[in-house]
């Protein structure tokens, strides 16, 4: 556990200063230099400290476990193999992605850490204190959301801020909820209060993610102690800062929910928060999930495309309403048309040749004739072929950008705050956000709302981003039995579909072949801390004590 805590990352990035080209803050200096007490000394050098917090300590969570722990978790996928131990909720304290996120997590800690202690203590006297307090913050608010995901998923946490004290320190052990929590709000804080309102280059930190985040941090900690209320403080607070982004940030939503997924539009205007990547890069530094998502190599013109067997579960199929344009966005069913995705596919006219066409989902052949798809396979984050992104792609390498926290997500998280406690509200403010979000997706406007439409709406808007596993512990928190009844009423079991047209199909017969249920409970809801770090660290077994802020 030490060295993952003590891991510093020396592939670190630089950047030039307000530059137009949104990854030049990615490329890399001189691997020895940010070791280097003299690096320190120009606003570029500053921030490059906290340049590698924008992607390639992420990579291990963002690789794969962020769907398989954030979407597979709670009931947005299915598969028969991959994932599988995630999505029915077997994962153990050997699951590897339970190891790659906490190492991940951990490793954005202690670069955080590093990047903090090293702006401090080397900053030479030409840099501004706006650029120094600027740097600080981006590695606190990277610190405050590594540790809002540490908590959520394995409860109580050791808190570190000095990653030299691991040397020396036998005593590290897990910190209380409440306390994990604290730590967050105060990080998140800081970042409000010391980043600028706009981005010193596109893709960087603002004070409006800032805002979004604590919002989102704000509502989720309102329900700790599971009494079925949560604390109104909190709720207030979430509701500030939410509206505030809102009215104030200048972000809107894009017109078309599909844009949103293309790599042309990476940090668009809805955009507050995403890992930035770069495809030709060192390893980890791209974003690698098409690989995993996407369903043949045909699409993505390499060897990769690994997920022919993952697909959405019948749970969340049966949540789209018709003609709900996040579908097509987020899974591809068989029949459906992309024209900005190509595949390649065997040539009528030239036997044994391949040509290369405008994407039309296939349909399986299956026995005795039959032709229909077991999987409605996933879309979201799977941008194509090198031609269809400006040749920016490679096997298992994408910069289509990973949202953390877009505009859509602050509109639900202010329909929720202003909900509260309450069964249902008519709030006229909640109810223009929250439709704003359905009207996009071309769906029909509601007149009043309840929890259950909060969560399904987020449901739909996020599926595939890595949230909705967050969503069901923030309902665990404040009514742990409703968080646990809805996850074991969930069908994650098989289906079929058949399409209305070889092409260009518009609706599907779905039908329920196999039903699997799940179960969880109060006693197995978190994740267990890996077994390779209780070996090493057994102070992790140790109850948790308050942090001494």
């Amino acid at each position: 556990m030490k060295k993952q805590f003590i891991r510093y990352i020396y592939s670190l990035c630089c950047i030039t200063m307000f530059a137009s080209c949104s990854k030049d803050f990615l490329n890399r200096p001189p691997e020895d230099a940010i070791v280097d007490v003299n690096f320190y000394q120009t606003s570029q050098q500053v921030l490059a400290s906290t340049a590698p917090l924008y992607n390639i300590v992420w990579f291990a969570y963002n690789d794969k476990a962020s769907h398989g722990i954030g979407d597979g978790r709670a009931g947005v996928l299915t598969s028969g193999s991959y994932q599988v131990v995630n999505i029915r909720l077997e994962t153990n304290d050997v699951t590897p992605e339970v190891y790659s996120s906490w190492s991940a997590f951990f490793n954005v800690v202690a670069q955080a850490n590093m990047a903090i202690y090293n702006v401090n203590k080397y900053t030479g006297p030409a840099v501004p204190s706006n650029i120094k307090q600027m740097a600080i913050a981006e590695a606190r608010f990277m610190r405050g959301v590594a540790y809002s995901f540490l908590v959520q998923n394995w409860g109580a946490v050791p808190i570190i801020t000095d990653n030299n004290t691991l040397l020396t320190d036998t005593s590290i052990t897990r910190n209380t909820v409440e306390s994990v929590w604290e730590f967050i709000v105060r990080d998140l804080q800081f970042a409000v209060d010391n980043l600028p309102p706009t981005p010193a280059q596109p893709g960087r930190l603002t004070s409006w993610a800032a805002k979004g985040m604590l919002a989102k941090a704000y509502l989720t900690r309102a329900g700790l102690g599971g009494t079925g209320q949560r604390k109104q403080e909190d709720l207030d607070k979430a509701k500030e800062f939410s509206l505030d982004v809102i009215e104030n940030s200048g972000a809107r939503l894009m017109e078309n929910y599909e844009d949103l997924f293309m790599m042309k539009n990476n940090n668009n205007s809805e955009s507050l928060f995403a890992l930035q990547w770069k495809y030709d890069g060192d390893w980890g530094a791209q974003n690698s999930v098409q690989a995993f998502l996407a369903y043949s190599g045909d699409i993505t013109g390499f060897n990769d495309g690994w997920g022919g067997d993952l697909g959405a579960s019948w749970d969340q199929l049966l949540l789209y309403a018709n003609n709900d344009k996040r579908l097509k966005a987020t899974f591809m069913l068989p029949g459906m048309h992309y024209a900005y995705i190509h595949q390649s596919v065997d040539d009528p006219a030239n036997p044994g040749r391949k040509m290369v066409q405008e994407l039309q989902v296939p349909w399986l052949n299956r026995d005795a004739g039959e032709r229909w798809n077991d999987r409605a396979w996933v879309k979201k984050y799977v941008v194509g072929r090198p031609e269809d992104n400006n040749g920016k792609i490679g096997e298992m390498r994408t910069e289509m950008n990973t949202y953390m926290l877009r505009l859509a997500d602050v509109y639900l998280i202010y329909a929720e705050a202003v909900l509260g406690n309450s069964a249902t509200t008519n709030d006229g403010k909640a109810l223009q956000y929250f439709n704003a979000v359905r009207r996009r997706a071309g769906v029909a406007e509601k007149d009043a709302i309840n929890g259950n439409d909060i969560y399904i709406e987020r449901r739909l808007e996020l599926a595939v981003e890595g949230q909705a596993w967050y969503d069901l512990v923030r309902m665990y928190y404040h009514s742990p039995q409703q968080a646990v009844n809805l996850i074991n009423a969930q069908n994650r079991g098989d289906y079929h579909i058949i399409p209305n047209a070889e092409k260009f199909a518009t609706s599907w017969t779905i039908t329920a072949d196999t039903e699997i249920k799940v179960t969880v409970s109060q006693g197995n809801f978190f994740l267990p801390i890996p077994a390779v770090e209780l070996t090493t660290a057994p102070n992790l077994r140790k109850p948790p004590v308050p942090y001494q802020f």
